[in-house]
C-alpha cells in the first residue's frame, strides 16, 4: 500500500494488486511578491568587510559591523543614517576602499604574540588587549575590548602551561574559542611567535589602522564585475530593489549605473555635485546619457543634517533621504511630495532663495527630481516632481519603475516553477489554467489592495498555437495598469458679486 507523489509512478502499467495513494500538489499555486524594500549602500567605513554586502537593520547594526559614520565624503553610515530618519531598515551595506587600508595590530612582549584587527579601518585603533591571571589557579585571561561594544573575555586559558606553549593556548582562544559560551573573537586574530616571556597583567592597545579613503572615485565606488566582484557590483543578486553610490556626484559613472540597474531591476540613485547650479545640472543632464527609467537623477542642492554622533550640522548628499523615503514605501507610491524627515535645510534654502517656476520648469522637463520647501503640500522639505531620469512621460515616474521592477521580478521569482512540466494542445489544459490562475491570483490581490489599478492575463490557446506548444513553449499575456500618481491638481474657481451659485436640495420633501 504504498504513498507516493503525484508523476512517481506510471499509473499505466501497474502490476502488482495494491492500494495505491497519490499525493497531488494543490491545483491552484500562488505568488509572493519579493521584497521591496532592500536597499544598497556602496561606500566607506572604518571597519568591517570589505566589498562584501552586509545584512543591516538599523544604526546599531551598523555600528556593530563598520564603525560610526564618519564626516566626509562617501561614507556609507552617512547614507545609511539619513534613510534611517525615513523610516529604511533593510539594507545591504558594501565598504570600498582606495587599497591602503591597513589593520590596526600590536606584538606583545617581543614576539610572545601578534594581534592584529580581524578589520582594516581606524575602528581598529580603539581595540586593546588585556592579559590578567584566570579565574581559575594556573590559567590566563584575555580580554579584548572597544569602545561602545561589549567585551570579550577568554577566561581559564591554558591550566598548567608556561612559556610559548601558553602563548599558543592564548592565540587559539582568541582565535578558537575556549568554551560552549565564548566563540572565537569578532575584533582581532592572534598569532603565537616564539618567546617565552611569561604574560603581564597589562593592556596592549591596537594601533597602525587606516580606513585606505585618501583617493576613493567613482571607479571605486564602481567597482568590477569579473572574477571576485568588488564595489556595486558586489550587490549583484543581493534582491535589492533601490541602491545609491555614496556620494558619486562624477556624471561619467552614471551610465555605468543604469546598465547595472537594468540588470538587476535596481533603482539606482544619482546625484549631481554640491552646490551645482540649474543650468549646469540640466547640461550635464543632456550628455550623460541617461534617458532612462531606471536611474533618479537628484540635483546638487545639497541636505544640512545634524550629525549628533559626529556633534556637528553638515552638508549631505540627499541621496539617502529619496532612498530610504522610497525602500518604506510601497512599490506603486512615488516620492512626490512626501515629507522627508531630519532635513536641517538645503543649500538653497539656507541661502533663503527659493526656487522659481523657471527653474523647477527647467528641471522638470530635463528629468532632475531636487528636494525643496515649500511643496505642493505645504512648508515642508519633499521631493519635488517624483521622477526618474527618463523623458517618456508615461515611464518617469518613481512608480513606474519601482512597480515595474517588483512585478517583473517576483513573475521572475516564483513562475519558473511551470518550467519542466507537460502541457498539451487541447482545448482545456491543466497547466495553462493553473499558471493563467497563479499570475491572476496575485493580480487580483495587488487590485484588491489598491496597488494597480486593473489587469489581464491570458493562457489560453489564444496565445499558444499547437505548433509554440510542441516546440515547448508556454506563453502568458499580462497586461497591468498602474494606479496614476497625481502630479497637476487644478481647480476652476469664478467669483464675483455677480456670480450665480446654484445648489442641489439634499433634504426630502
Amino acid at each position: 500500500m504504498p504513498v507516493v507523489q503525484q508523476g512517481s509512478i506510471n499509473t499505466t502499467a501497474l502490476i502488482v494488486p495494491d492500494l495505491y495513494v497519490q499525493i497531488v500538489p494543490p491545483s491552484v499555486s500562488l505568488l509572493n511578491g519579493v521584497p521591496s524594500n532592500i536597499l544598497g549602500v556602496v561606500g566607506t567605513a572604518t571597519w568591517g568587510p570589505t566589498n562584501s554586502p552586509v545584512i543591516l537593520g538599523s544604526m546599531a547594526d551598523y555600528a556593530y559591523n563598520f564603525g560610526t559614520l564618519q564626516n566626509r565624503k562617501y561614507d556609507m553610515g552617512t547614507i545609511i543614517a539619513t534613510a534611517v530618519m525615513q523610516g529604511a531598515s533593510n539594507f545591504r551595506g558594501v565598504r570600498v576602499t582606495d587599497g591602503t587600508d591597513v589593520a590596526a595590530t600590536i606584538v606583545i612582549l617581543t614576539n610572545c604574540l601578534t594581534v592584529t584587527g580581524k578589520y582594516t579601518g581606524t575602528f581598529g585603533n580603539g581595540i586593546s588587549v588585556r592579559l590578567s591571571a584566570g579565574s581559575a589557579a594556573t590559567t590566563q585571561r584575555a580580554i579584548v575590548a572597544v569602545p561602545g561594544n561589549a567585551a570579550e573575555v577568554f577566561d581559564n586559558i591554558g591550566a598548567g602551561l608556561t612559556g610559548n606553549a601558553l602563548w599558543v593556548a592564548i592565540a587559539a582562544a582568541i582565535n578558537n574559542g575556549n568554551s560552549p559560551f565564548r566563540g572565537p573573537s569578532n575584533l582581532i586574530v592572534a598569532t603565537a611567535g616564539v618567546g617565552i616571556t611569561a604574560p603581564d597583567v597589562a593592556s596592549y592597545p591596537l594601533t597602525g589602522g587606516s580606513d585606505g579613503v585618501a583617493t576613493i572615485t567613482s571607479t571605486v565606488l564602481l567597482g568590477v564585475d569579473t572574477g571576485t566582484r568588488t564595489g556595486m557590483y558586489s550587490l549583484r543578486n543581493t534582491g535589492c530593489s533601490i541602491a545609491v553610490l555614496a556620494d558619486c556626484d562624477t556624471s561619467s559613472a552614471w551610465t555605468t549605473e543604469v546598465a547595472y540597474g537594468y540588470s538587476e531591476g535596481t533603482y539606482m540613485i544619482l546625484v549631481g555635485p554640491s552646490g551645482d547650479t540649474v543650468s549646469n545640472a540640466v547640461t550635464v543632464k543632456a550628455t550623460a546619457g541617461i534617458d532612462a527609467y531606471i536611474a533618479k537623477y537628484l540635483h546638487g542642492d545639497w541636505i544640512y543634517f545634524n550629525d549628533t554622533v559626529n556633534g556637528v550640522v553638515r552638508l549631505v548628499s540627499p541621496q539617502g533621504y529619496i532612498a530610504g523615503l522610497m525602500s518604506n514605501q510601497s512599490p506603486e507610491q512615488s516620492t512626490l511630495n512626501k515629507q522627508l524627515q531630519g532635513v536641517v535645510g538645503t543649500q538653497r534654502s539656507y541661502s533663503n532663495r527659493v526656487y522659481s517656476s523657471a527653474e523647477l520648469q527647467l528641471l522638470g522637463q530635463a528629468g532632475i527630481d531636487v528636494i525643496t520647501n515649500p511643496v505642493p503640500g505645504g512648508s515642508y522639505f519633499g521631493a519635488r516632481f517624483g521622477h526618474n531620469t527618463s523623458s517618456n512621460p508615461v515611464t518617469n515616474g518613481d512608480n513606474y519603475t519601482r512597480m515595474t521592477n517588483y512585478l517583473a521580478y517576483t513573475f521572475n521569482a516564483g513562475m519558473g516553477k511551470f518550467v519542466g512540466r507537460l502541457q498539451s494542445s487541447q482545448p482545456v489544459d491543466p497547466l495553462r489554467a493553473q499558471c493563467g490562475a497563479t499570475l491572476a491570483a496575485f493580480l487580483e490581490a495587488m487590485k484588491g489592495q489598491r496597488q494597480i489599478d486593473d489587469y489581464s492575463v491570458q493562457c489560453d490557446l489564444g496565445n499558444n498555437t499547437p505548433n509554440r506548444i510542441a516546440l515547448g513553449y508556454l506563453q502568458a499575456d499580462v497586461k497591468v495598469r498602474y494606479l496614476s500618481v497625481v502630479e497637476k491638481l487644478l481647480v476652476n474657481m469664478e467669483g464675483g458679486q455677480s456670480v450665480q451659485v446654484s445648489r442641489l436640495s439634499t433634504v426630502s420633501a
